[in-house]
């Protein structure tokens, strides 16, 4: 070297060239992501696996690739927190922007893993162009993927959580209804409610939730199979507000539950034309990302009154034939429950001169129980904070009870005090849904969803003491929100998207099938067999024998997810869900068909 030049050394403190980015770990990260997904097709759908691989992993993922990106990607540090800083505040901006269309649970199901797959997917696919394009390139990612879910709306998910998107700028099926109410004729179309009316129950009303001893079964009725030479009759359809609740059916009045903007309906429709004859409204709304909007429970007739639930807790008392409120209670205020998560779904069930329904109240405030006159508070009782059933008589060792599936298990009140009776211990994380099934004097199940399953229990009384045992419990079935019936000795239900043959001697399951999504089932006792209405709005008849599947014929009743129970009341098929109501005509025979020797009689 010489005199006077000076000699340069490389400059070790400085980052490492782009060129050298660590990209291993990331894809890591990303192979352990898609193995979870990959799991979550193994198998069947419940929520545990659904909240594991769908909420928790990509959030876990994004979390793991941001401290990849700032600690181990070997990137400049002022490129990396470029880089970091855009996507949190693209994401911050995408939540406030996108609002309720696009909840951030929505975000963390959606946007997350497109992100994370963009991220990486572009460096990886990009090695050979310069480092300023790539993480420009980055930039335009985040950006162009928030304005994508900013520009969409959430329109809930079925029941193996496959969600429905729409540009925020369509109009939903509740927004479309809400138009045409107000472009209706002003004059007004709908039956006069009449006051001097006096409603009662008759042969074959359906006054309440699941039927007269809300078994999902219905008795006294032949109904016609031949749908393909002789479908049943459409009488009527039109749209209706979003909500989950099924019918009660008094001669020509039917009765249900609707959201309309921000009022909850408690509605009655005429069943011969579908026109409606009252309504009842309430100044609130409830919504969630999976269900959606409105009202989850069904009116309850009882005496000429209505008794309806609403999904954030409102207990109203109405005069059947005109909707003329009588009482109102908040079950909120006085069991000291909040809202839960899918909203209040208990249908109100009469007892001896009250009206309980599930509230989640701490301290023994489980359920709530009202006078039916005045709607004062009678009682609260019970355990468990979690439920989505609804209380239910049984006469078990010749005790008149009420019965309520929580989270905690399954118990048994007084009906006149609230005082528990007895009580089964069988907790688990999440709510229960499905109703307890009466088997006989003694003997009843509990069914649970996710991994848990289906117990048959055996309660006597011994003295002053109640003695309850378990029979069997069978994790074959898991019945989520979707109720089950008996008949003869099996019962027959869904489990996820399968529907099921189960046997009630030993839990051992007789038959699967498959086709019906997550959809309800009611039984036709006096020709031993099953509608199910399947979850894509589908109405089909199956055999109900335990020893094979066998589908009879099917229809298409109506169009959008359809979890609603269906009622057949009158020889009229009811069917709805959170976008359409219709009404069909079913042709009936006068007894069962001489080639089913093995049809149930009533």
């Amino acid at each position: 070297m010489s005199d006077g030049q000076l000699q340069t050394f490389p400059d070790t403190t400085a980052s490492p060239a782009p060129s050298q980015l660590r990209l291993w770990p990331a894809l890591v990260i990303l192979g352990a992501w898609g193995l979870t997904q990959i799991w979550s097709l193994v198998g069947e759908p419940f929520p545990l696996k659904f909240f594991l691989t769908m909420l928790v992993s990509p959030a876990v993922a994004m979390v793991l690739l941001l401290v990849w990106w700032l600690f181990a990607s070997r990137v400049r540090w002022n490129d990396r927190l470029l880089i970091a800083g855009t996507f949190v505040l693209v994401a911050m901006i995408t939540v406030l922007v996108a609002g309720k269309n696009f909840p951030a649970l929505a975000l963390v199901l959606f946007a997350v893993p497109m992100v994370a797959v963009l991220w990486v997917g572009w460096l990886l696919l990009t090695y050979w162009l310069p480092w300023s394009v790539r993480k420009t390139g980055l930039i335009l990612i985040f950006v162009v993927t928030g304005v994508y879910f900013s520009l969409l709306r959430v329109d809930g998910m079925d029941g193996n959580f496959k969600s429905t998107f729409n540009w925020r700028w369509i109009p939903t099926q509740e927004e479309k209804l809400l138009s045409e109410l107000r472009r209706a004729d002003p004059t007004p179309q709908n039956p006069e409610p009449n006051e001097a009316m006096e409603l009662k129950v008759t042969d074959g009303d359906w006054p309440a939730f699941r039927g007269p001893q809300r078994d999902s079964r219905l008795t006294g009725t032949h109904i016609r199979t031949d749908w393909d030479t002789a479908p049943p009759k459409e009488l009527w359809r039109h749209r209706i507000g979003p909500g989950w609740s099924s019918f009660s059916v008094i001669g020509s009045h039917l009765f249900t539950q609707e959201q309309r903007g921000g009022d909850e309906l408690v509605m009655c429709y005429d069943t011969n034309t579908g026109k409606a004859i009252w309504e009842h409204r309430d100044a609130t709304r409830f919504e969630e990302i999976v269900a959606g909007p409105g009202p989850r429970g069904t009116p309850t007739f009882h005496e000429g009154r209505l008794y309806a639930q609403g999904a954030n807790g409102v207990l109203n008392c109405l005069d059947a034939a005109t909707g003329k409120l009588f009482w109102s209670a908040d079950i909120v205020k006085d069991s000291g429950a909040t809202v839960p998560q899918w909203g209040f779904s208990s249908s109100p069930f009469i007892c001896r001169g009250l009206v309980s329904v599930f509230a989640g109240g701490p301290d023994g405030k489980s359920v709530v129980a009202y006078h039916i006159e005045n709607g004062d508070l009678a009682w609260t009782g019970g355990e468990g904070l979690q439920s989505y059933s609804s209380t239910q008589s049984a006469v078990m060792d010749e005790v008149e009870q009420l019965l309520i599936s929580t989270n905690a298990g399954i118990c048994a009140l007084d009906p006149d005090t609230g005082k528990t009776l007895w009580a089964h211990h069988w907790p688990v994380e999440q709510a229960r849904i499905a109703q307890p099934a009466i088997l006989t004097s003694t003997d009843l199940l509990v069914g649970t969803g996710m991994s848990e399953g289906t117990r048959r229990l055996h309660v006597q009384k011994d003295g002053d003491q109640w003695k309850v045992s378990e029979l069997w419990t069978a994790r074959v079935f898991k019945p989520y929100f979707n109720d089950f019936v008996v008949a003869g000795d099996d019962l027959y239900g869904f489990d996820g998207n399968i529907f099921m043959c189960i046997g009630l001697n030993d839990g051992k399951l007789k038959w699967r099938a498959r086709g019906y999504g997550n959809g309800q089932v009611l039984l036709v006792a006096a020709d031993n067999l099953l509608l199910i209405l399947t979850e894509q709005g589908e109405v089909a008849l199956v055999e109900a024998k335990p020893d094979h599947h066998k589908e009879v014929s099917r229809f298409k009743a109506i169009e959008g997810k359809t979890w609603n129970h269906p009622v057949i009341a009158h020889g009229k098929l009811f069917v709805r869900n959170a976008e359409e109501i219709a009404c069909f005509e079913l042709t009936l025979r006068d007894t069962a068909p001489v080639s089913s020797p093995s049809a149930a009689s009533d």
